[in-house]
């Protein structure tokens, strides 16, 4: 690793509608180093690599590659000085193909498809990429996005790499192969900036760790002389270990309710495989399954974002109640509500404030346009409900893309809970969240079962599956193999139902 930096800033601040989202904030980054940047959110890590790749300008500030003042329009020009950036949502373009997507811009191989879907093929092989070349990309699930989005940096040649939340939606063997290449990526010059909330992957990756508070930085040193609650605790200002995960078997399971719904050899597709469960009120069901196992269709289908195969699809009833919804209009009527776990996609209108998005929400489960008429009560309940889950905006008018990855995520759990569920799926609902909001949504999961509300919780992460769920069914090729009491499982139990 060289001593001196490659790429510095001095003084950065950036304002948006006269609020600062960064202040005065010195980086530095050197040759061969991978510099993790953290941070709650909101407190302005995606900003300040927004500035470094040219998505937006600094209001103050500068910033200087090998010693060089620069300054950059648009992404375009910054990836020819070799800045390149995988951000948290994927930038790519759906109607085309992966390969596609991965030499845009090289018109000359672009129209000899054939020519193209090989060298991809290869391309994506030598990454250890399962990404079939020739799919769309509107057809890939949320890990396999993110693969192409890294693939197509690694691709540019890029000297500095920005991953934003790379391992987000990757599965335990992904995650490996994405750390070896980085490994690869920086012996062969390459410096990376990684941003991540999972504060065990920056400590043991990073050569140096930038903390980001409120826009300010906090510290900036080798990560060998940081620990989680060092970090946790300049993220924060106070320590969450003790809020985020319990020690494995400590908490008492809440009590089995009622059978609020059953589930009998459901099928559809490839996806979901004659599969069956039950799921009970006041508790909390937390089901895990790698990525591709079936977990996110089988609760599209039952929600109505899905539709079940239509011969030999199985039954779902609710309170005993056979249903089968065409649409999820009809399930949030039956009181079923599904939190997407790609929000950018299908959790919200990005242009919309808050309140308009709850607002939207409301009429699509209203039979009335009571809920058009009556504005006073949306922008009631959306202030409600900033609140309650302490959404960090000026006010329920703010629009969506201004707020952080997080705050986000909080405004589509509303959306569904203004609905007074009875039935609430949620879908890796602290993916790409920062630890003080990930004990803020642990509490709240936690308070709506002990309402007797009934909560299924999809995670990839078995931490937050242990310490949070009441019972853990596994989800394993399009199946639920395996049923546990939370008091009676560890990781290795659940991990070996997963993959074996």
């Amino acid at each position: 690793m060289s001593a001196g930096p490659i790429l510095e800033l001095k003084n950065i601040s950036k304002q948006y509608h006269g609020e600062l989202a960064l202040r005065d904030v010195d980086f530095a980054l050197k040759g061969q180093e991978i510099h993790s940047l953290v941070g709650e959110n909101g407190a302005g890590k995606s900003t300040l690599t927004k500035i470094i790749s040219g998505v937006v300008s600094p209001t103050k500030g500068e910033m200087f590659l090998d010693g060089q003042l620069v300054s950059f329009n648009n992404p375009a020009e910054a990836l020819q000085r070799g800045i390149a950036m995988v951000f948290q949502e994927t930038s790519l373009i759906p109607s085309l193909t992966v390969a596609q997507n991965l030499y845009l811009g090289e018109e000359k191989l672009y129209n000899r498809l054939r020519g193209l879907y090989i060298a991809a093929q290869q391309f994506l092989q030598s990454l250890n990429f399962p990404v079939d070349p020739t799919a769309d990309v509107s057809s890939l699930g949320a890990a396999q996005k993110q693969m192409v989005e890294i693939a197509r940096a690694v691709h540019h040649n890029a000297r500095i790499i920005i991953f934003d939340e790379p391992t987000a939606t990757l599965t335990p063997e992904e995650k490996s192969h994405f750390f070896a290449l980085v490994d690869r990526l920086r012996k062969d010059g390459v410096a990376i900036i990684f941003i991540s909330h999972a504060i065990e992957e920056a400590l043991a990756i990073s050569d140096r760790i930038t903390v980001l508070r409120d826009g300010q930085r906090i510290l900036t040193e080798p990560a060998a002389n940081l620990d989680r609650d060092k970090v946790i605790t300049s993220m924060v200002g106070r320590t969450l270990s003790n809020e985020l995960y319990k020690q494995e078997g400590k908490r008492v399971p809440r009590p089995y309710g009622r059978k609020v719904l059953s589930v009998q050899n459901l099928s559809m597709g490839k996806m979901v495989r004659n599969t069956s469960f039950s799921i009970y009120a006041g508790q909390i069901t937390g089901i895990f399954g790698l990525i591709g196992s079936g977990r996110t269709e089988t609760a599209k289908v039952i929600a109505g974002v899905l539709k079940r195969n239509l011969f030999y699809g199985g039954e779902i009833s609710k309170d005993g109640e056979r249903v089968r919804f065409r649409v999820p209009r009809e399930g949030m009527k039956k009181g079923i509500i599904y939190v997407t776990e790609d929000r950018k996609l299908e959790g919200f209108f990005e242009t919309m404030t808050i309140a308009e998005n709850i607002q939207v929400h409301m009429l699509a489960k209203s039979s009335t346009s009571e809920v058009i008429v009556r504005r006073s009560r949306v922008k009631e309940l959306a202030e409600k409900w900033r609140k309650r889950l302490n959404i960090r905006a000026t006010s329920s008018g703010a629009r969506i893309n201004e707020l952080s990855g997080g705050n986000q995520q909080k405004v589509v759990i509303a959306k569904g809970l203004v609905q007074q569920p009875e039935i609430v799926i949620l879908d890796e609902p602290t993916r790409g969240v920062d630890v003080g909001a990930i004990a803020e949504i642990h509490q709240l999961i936690g308070s709506l079962a002990d309402q007797g509300l009934a909560v299924i919780l999809i995670s990839s992460y078995l931490p937050e599956i242990l310490n949070t769920s009441d019972r853990i069914l596994v989800c394993r090729q399009g199946r639920i193999v395996e049923e546990f009491d939370a008091d009676a499982v560890t990781e290795k139990m659940i991990m070996y139902a997963a993959v074996h």
